[in-house]
């Protein structure tokens, strides 16, 4: 582990320090003498994972919902406030109010943003579903670098491209596939010219089974973009299960072929008809089990705050009672070893995992989960609440 950082701006009194790295399941006493967390944000953060939700901007005046949600999660995603419409509603006129409110409100409770989405054929502006060919594909670049510009090195990852293909795994005919085939590609390394330090993920739905078309499409392209030195770091999964596409069996060997490629992968938009109990404690149990599964976000707070509210999708009932599908994955999250690894967001073309780059003299470093004690905006206030995150040299980390 490395030393503490000598410049008394950023010093912590040794015993708070002691008392949140083994809250954060950093090695410095016997695994044993651990309690299990309560909350869904503090059991992931044992093993070096988090646990997120989607936050709506619209809802951070109730005060259930806020409650629920800055007690229980380490990670927020914007549910529609990053999208291309919110972000630009008008062709070079940025708005970031929704995005920033959401931002704001997250960072000040101590969680960490997730970027969603920058490339998607869905929730365009009015303007940009007019254009085609290559202004179409200026715009695209436009707007990447627009948006990651306004974000650079605030967030903990992008979904820079999100549900590209079809079920049959060929790719979806888009205004940003008109574009041109490489229009993926070129989001990407868009994205990474743009902000070297986030984590850079593709999203989508219906590739949590191995053995779909469309799940062996996806495959191919990362390992593909891996092959190339193509800049890509995470996978995003986002696993809203229904009646008609429950857990598979083969959701473990999917993730754990994915990260095989050499990135990471994460649930991203977890729901589940009715909150079956086993088929959460399944995919969380999934994720548990793969080293590089990350994280897990469900896509709501409520039962009454999802977009797919009549089916009951959630941890928490539309009153904020705990379901039982709540117990089952805190038992799975507490359960977890600390094995995952920090990101390494590079265009690297090795097909094996990545492992943890080597710490700046100034970190704190988890010697099993190989991640950082981390400062929320750098506060120098007295007492702060410190967490367990991905190693980023940004200055929250010295």
């Amino acid at each position: 582990m490395k030393r503490l950082l000598r410049d008394g701006r950023h010093r912590l009194a040794l015993a708070s320090v002691t008392s949140v790295l083994v809250a954060a399941g950093v090695a410095l006493i016997a695994p044993g003498l651990a309690q299990a967390a309560d909350t869904l944000g503090a059991a992931a953060a044992q093993s070096g994972r988090y646990f997120g939700t989607a936050i709506a901007g619209g809802r951070l005046n109730d005060g259930a919902y806020t409650t629920i949600a800055a007690r229980e999660f380490n990670m927020v995603t914007a549910e529609n406030e990053m999208k291309p419409d919110a972000t630009e509603p008008n062709q070079n006129q940025f708005n970031f109010s929704a995005g920033d409110q959401i931002y704001n409100w997250a960072t000040s409770h101590g969680m960490k943003v997730r970027g969603h989405t920058l490339a998607w054929h869905g929730q365009q502006p009015g303007w940009m579903q007019q254009l085609s060919g290559s202004a179409l594909r200026s715009a695209m670049i436009n707007h990447i670098n627009g948006v990651m510009g306004h974000y650079k090195g605030k967030l903990t990852a992008w979904d820079v491209v999100n549900e590209a293909y079809n079920e049959d795994g060929s790719r979806r005919q888009s205004n940003l596939q008109g574009t041109g085939n490489d229009w993926i590609e070129v989001a990407f390394r868009t994205a990474r010219a743009a902000d070297p330090s986030v984590r850079l993920c593709y999203n989508d739905y219906n590739i949590e089974n191995w053995n779909y078309a469309k799940t062996q499409a996806v495959y191919n392209m990362v390992k593909d973009f891996k092959s190339r030195g193509v800049p890509i770091d995470c996978v995003g999964f986002q696993t809203h299960f229904t009646g008609g596409s429950s857990l598979p069996s083969t959701f473990q060997q999917t993730l754990s072929s994915f990260a095989a490629l050499g990135v990471d992968v994460a649930l991203t938009e977890v729901d589940v008809t009715n909150a079956s109990t086993t088929q959460y404690a399944g995919l969380t149990q999934a994720c548990m089990n793969v080293s590089r599964c990350i994280g897990i976000t469900v896509w709501g707070v409520r039962d009454s705050d999802s977009w797919r509210s009549s089916e009951n999708p959630l941890l928490f009932a539309g009153g904020g009672n705990k379901k039982p599908a709540c117990t089952s994955v805190l038992n799975a999250l507490n359960a977890a070893t600390p094995t995952p690894t920090g990101p390494t967001p590079t265009g690297s073309t090795s097909t094996s995992p990545t492992p943890t780059p080597p710490g700046g003299a100034n970190e704190i470093r988890g010697t099993q989960s190989g991640r950082c004690i981390d400062v929320p905006n750098a506060s120098q206030n007295n007492g702060t609440r410190v967490q367990l995150y991905d190693c980023n040299r940004q200055s929250n980390q010295q």
